[in-house]
């Protein structure tokens, strides 16, 4: 869980914190998330063990862990990040999944 003032911080709820702790005790380095809207939340797992997992590799990794929130926040989470420490600041392999985090850290305007 990051602690700082960014932009979506204020966007935290009582849900996308719970989504924090259950991922957190699952043994992720770091787990952000907040509600971007009415309809969804958003989730960062930031994890050295990512480093050098394709996307498929990382969605399995933390598969089984999304799988045991409650069904509702499932199907809310439409914005899953997993980025190693060191992609965090830096762009990653993908453009993809450079302008995930950075859309992440800097959310758009909803129109919901």
């Amino acid at each position: 869980m990051t602690v700082g003032t960014t932009k979506w911080e204020s966007k935290r709820t009582d849900e996308s914190r719970m989504v924090e702790t259950k991922l957190l005790e699952a043994g992720f380095q770091r787990v952000d998330a907040y509600r971007y809207n009415s309809a969804s939340l958003r989730v960062r797992i930031v994890d050295e063990r990512f480093e050098g997992v394709d996307r498929e590799g990382r969605d399995a990794m933390v598969e089984t862990y999304i799988d045991s929130l409650p069904t509702n926040t499932q199907a809310d989470i439409v914005n899953l990040v997993l980025v190693t420490p060191s992609e965090l600041d830096a762009p990653s392999e993908t453009f993809r999944g450079f302008m995930l985090n950075t859309e992440f850290d800097n959310p758009s305007p909803s129109m919901l």
